[in-house]
């Protein structure tokens, strides 16, 4: 029988023309938590109905980011609708080698943090690879572990996330689709991701045990979850590619009862997602035909005022030509609409027709707020526009998020910490700290009070370095200090009344005419997409009050990613000089600067990467046939 939740699962996904080139069954939802909590009830739904046959339910586990809110889900449904474990019996897909069970980094740690310690499974149940199995028995527990699955019917359930790499569970690029546990060597990609976790590349182990694809491929139900931004490519990949090795996601092609649970941010590169008009007719509102005439400038490399009626009719946008008469009119308009956005008076230009400007004229000075989840990503991610909003005397407010003292390395705070000992020998507290680091071991969950605090100084002190060069009074400096963020550990809280609170209590006081927030959602459970989410819900708070109907809300982007084309609202061109006024604002963040601890797969310094972004946007702009520039910060209108 097909579940009741699985059932709008498949109703929700549209007609079989929209997903022509899809060849796995996948669905999209607006938020990672709504499809957690769904993923979660079908679950819950499963152990029920074992239940009442009597029998046992089993279940495969993924760990990770992904999977994280449907624990949560599952341990409310425990505590609140007396959802029973007992008869679950959970196998889970994978533990890094030479791991200890006791080590915050080991997925043994990290399956009972998230869920075991909080439900009434039977600890006999519970079975997780482990990661101190000698070599000479490394074999035999394998096949052990994989008979043990047989013996109790197979997985039931197989829940799966997916790496850039295409790996599903540790099967990393080249794994066989027979294969079944084993222990293997972990791709560079994949331990780049998981470095943020480890402090850093070289503390992550370079093999781990894994349940094979043939194993996972034999569980009676799959539901894999993608969430954010930087999954889009490989999720395009597994589930409009050919099977191949390379991608061992794709395997899944094979399995008649898999579905791929994923956010909107996830799924924008799929064909009927990204280019609908390939796969359907369309309604051609405003937002629809830029991202078309913009789609096609970039396929055919030319600008957009040359695009010809034939290459419209020869890719797919007959029926936007018939709408719109001619290729001619159509690519005015939408040439129009992207010069439009372009402005170099980010705070609106006074005194001027604002009719085509991406910003009000009125009121002449404004005032503004900057919200910056870390205490860099303001100059990061705007800088320039920092820059000139300041220049052309709008009341700017600066308000950092979280204290970012994590991203402070132990060698960094231990350079500070021996600079104050020389200054002040006698400093009991200094001695203290600087013994703590010293001796601190690399798996040490938790940094002291006294070195947290020293690392949040340290972030402190350089943002207030950054906003003084660009000639910011630091009573317009707000160090927010979210308790969310404030966990001493990569694994944070959830967000509380008390971290709303200080985001309307600011907003209130400074009763702002515009708001620059991060919008950057590559990690939908990452620190920027937590600080977004409290923005939208101090928002919420706050938005009855008079003051807030002249308050517009921008989004800018982090070091990572930008804005597409066709999303842009405002576009703020730099000059060469303030390129380099940005470029010095973040060298005063010297902790990030060298072998800063969260890099990615990018090995570039931060602001050698920023600005390459700006330029391609440049580029980008002078692509489709406007003006040239030497860089832009791009940012899109929030409509709260």
């Amino acid at each position: 029988m097909m579940s009741d939740i699985k059932k709008t699962i498949y109703q929700s996904i549209g007609k079989f023309e929209d997903t022509r080139f899809e060849k796995i069954h996948n669905i999209t939802y607006q938020s990672s938590q709504e499809a957690s909590v769904l993923v979660a009830q079908e679950i819950a739904q499963l152990i029920r109905k074992k239940q009442q046959e009597k029998a046992i339910c089993v279940l495969g586990l993924a760990t990770g980011s992904s999977p994280v809110k449907v624990y949560e889900e599952l341990v409310r449904m425990h505590r609140e609708e007396e959802l029973s474990f007992k008869n679950v019996i959970t196998f889970n897909l994978d533990e890094y080698y030479g791991m200890d069970k006791s080590n915050i980094q080991s997925y043994f740690y990290f399956m009972h943090e998230h869920l075991f310690n909080h439900v009434d499974i039977l600890p006999e149940n519970i079975n997780i690879p482990d990661g101190t199995v000698t070599a000479k028995n490394i074999l035999q527990y394998c096949i052990d572990y994989e008979m043990k699955i047989k013996k109790v019917g197979g997985l039931d359930f197989q829940l799966l996330g997916i790496g850039r790499t295409g790996h599903i569970g540790f099967n990393e690029p080249g794994s066989h689709f027979n294969s079944e546990t084993r222990i293997i060597t972990l791709d560079h990609i994949t331990r780049i991701d998981a470095a943020p976790s480890f402090f850093g590349i070289e503390n992550v182990p370079r093999k781990a045990i894994t349940m094979g694809i043939g194993t996972v491929k034999n569980a009676k139900r799959i539901v894999l979850l993608a969430w954010g931004a930087n999954k889009t490519i490989i999720i395009k990949k597994t589930i409009e590619g050919e099977i191949s090795a390379n991608v061992p996601a794709t395997y899944l092609q094979h399995h008649n009862n898999t579905t791929f649970v994923m956010d909107k941010e996830a799924s924008a590169k799929l064909t009927r997602v990204k280019t609908p008009w390939l796969v359907r007719s369309c309604i051609w509102d405003t937002s629809l035909k830029l991202q078309a005439v913009v789609w096609l400038s970039n396929l055919l490399k030319k600008p957009i005022l040359k695009l010809t009626d034939k290459d419209y009719n020869t890719n797919g946008m007959s029926g936007l030509l018939m709408q719109e008469g001619a290729a001619y009119d159509l690519n005015i308009k939408m040439f129009n609409k992207l010069q439009n956005t372009i402005t170099g008076w980010p705070g609106g230009k006074p005194f001027a027709d604002d009719a085509k400007r991406p910003e009000r004229a009125n009121p002449a000075k404004k005032r503004v707020i900057i919200f910056s989840p870390h205490p860099d990503d303001d100059v990061i991610s705007m800088g320039g526009t920092f820059d000139r909003l300041l220049r052309q005397g709008h009341e700017v407010h600066v308000a950092y998020q979280t204290s970012g003292n994590i991203a402070v390395s132990d060698e960094e705070a231990l350079k500070f910490a021996e600079v104050s000992k020389e200054i002040n020998s006698d400093s009991k507290k200094v001695s203290e700290i600087i013994d703590f680091l010293k001796n601190k071991k690399r798996n040490d969950a938790i940094d002291s009070l006294e070195v947290r605090h020293l690392k949040r100084t340290i972030r402190k002190r350089e943002s207030l370095a950054a906003t003084r060069y660009l000639g910011l009074s630091d009573k317009n400096v707000h160090f927010l200090n979210l308790p969310f963020y404030e966990t001493g550990t990569i694994k944070k809280g959830n967000l509380s009344n008390k971290d709303i609170h200080l985001m309307t209590s600011l907003i209130d006081t400074i009763k702002p005419h515009q708001i620059y927030a991060a919008g950057d959602l590559a990690d939908p459970h990452g620190t920027h997409k937590v600080c977004l989410d409290a923005l939208f819900i101090a928002l919420k708070e706050v938005k009855d009050k008079k003051y807030m109907n002249d308050c517009w809300v921008w989004l800018y982007r982090g070091a990572w990613h930008e804005w597409e084309s066709y999303e842009i609202d405002m576009a703020v061109p730099l000059s060469p000089d303030q390129v380099l006024r940005k470029r010095h604002a973040i060298f005063y963040h010297q902790s990030q600067k060298d072998g800063v601890m969260y890099q990615g797969d990018d090995s570039r310094e931060f602001w050698v990467r920023v600005e390459d972004r700006n330029r391609l946007t440049a580029v980008k702009y002078n692509d489709f046939g406007l003006a040239d520039y030497a860089a832009i910060e791009a940012f899109k209108r929030y409509h709260f």
